[in-house]
């Protein structure tokens, strides 16, 4: 089982905002929905769109170069549910927000 790793303060980001960043090397999409921290892959199905760079509406992002939109509890596609990105394992402990990437 992988290890949590650090992705970022938890006070970088606001909530109902994303980010983008880099964990154990991978891109990685962090999102804060009203207190409570998510994390997706950064790279949407469609044509690898940046998601942290999305547009984040409660639980779900739209990627800002198509409007494909993911929940990102569960990666899900809002119109295909068979359709997934990865979805990360998160966890804010001293104020870090942690991914474990399985």
């Amino acid at each position: 089982m992988a290890d949590f790793v650090r992705a970022m303060a938890a006070a970088e980001l606001a909530p109902g905002r994303c980010a983008e960043v880099m964990v154990a090397g991978k891109p990685v999409a962090i999102y804060n929905v009203d207190g409570t921290f998510f994390a997706t892959s950064n790279v949407c199905l469609h044509r690898g769109g940046p998601l942290g760079q999305g547009l984040l509406d409660g639980r779900h992002v739209m990627c800002p170069w198509h409007a494909w939109t993911w929940d990102v509890a569960t990666g899900e596609n809002a119109a295909n549910p068979e359709l997934k990105i990865p979805a990360y394992e998160v966890k804010v402990e001293d104020g870090q927000v942690l991914v474990r990437l399985d």
